[in-house]
């Protein structure tokens, strides 16, 4: 009576070491993975200072076009554009720029790896796909690569002469852009790219 009642004992006490280290082991398997607090996305991070620089480019410019029309955003863009980019690298910490196979200022004009995106992105508007960003590693930098897409109010400096470009501001491109060739647009065209140079940390 007594073995029987040791051996239940036994088997009891065995049982229950079982499903606590069962429990235990479950209990470790349900932990979440740890996440490095130090984990920079930097597609996304491209992306805000991107966003942020249109941002920034787009009230200038919508705020000089109520002010002073279409002629003006012209003049407004010749003078401003490239310096307020600037600033906004120096905001972020960050290099960007705009950049197009068919710039309007030269100093926008696109290298043969940028070209190349630009060309990805083309292809992907034929085939109806999505437009997707390139994030590529260059040493201790990382750059993200977005694309700029036309809208409406683009082809107002960037349509078709003579059509959607009227003539007076056909005439202070020719002055302030003598060798231009931004324009021939149609909306939802690649018009060029955002470049975002950050430090890989």
């Amino acid at each position: 009576m007594k073995k029987t009642a040791l051996t239940l004992l036994t088997l009891t006490l065995s049982l229950t070491i079982m499903e606590s280290c069962q429990s235990n082991q479950e209990q470790v398997a349900e932990q979440p993975k740890v996440v490095e607090a130090d984990t920079i996305n930097y597609l996304e991070e491209g992306l805000k200072y991107a966003m942020g620089t249109k941002a920034i480019l787009g009230k200038n410019l919508m705020g000089t076009i109520q002010a002073k029309g279409t002629d003006g955003a012209v003049e407004f863009c010749n003078v401003n554009a490239l310096p307020l980019t600037d600033s906004m690298s120096v905001v972020f910490n960050a290099k960007i720029k705009r950049v197009s196979d068919q710039p309007r200022n030269p100093l926008n004009e696109a290298n043969a790896e940028e070209l190349a995106f630009i060309e990805e992105l083309k292809l992907k508007i034929a085939k109806g796909e999505e437009l997707t960003p390139k994030l590529i590693e260059h040493d201790d930098k990382m750059i993200g690569y977005y694309a700029i897409e036309t809208i409406g109010m683009c082809l107002q400096c960037h349509g078709t002469v003579g059509t959607s470009i009227q003539s007076s501001t056909v005439a202070i491109i020719n002055e302030k852009y003598p060798s231009d060739k931004a324009t021939g647009y149609l909306e939802n065209q690649i018009r060029g790219i955002w470049v975002v140079e950050m430090d890989k940390k």
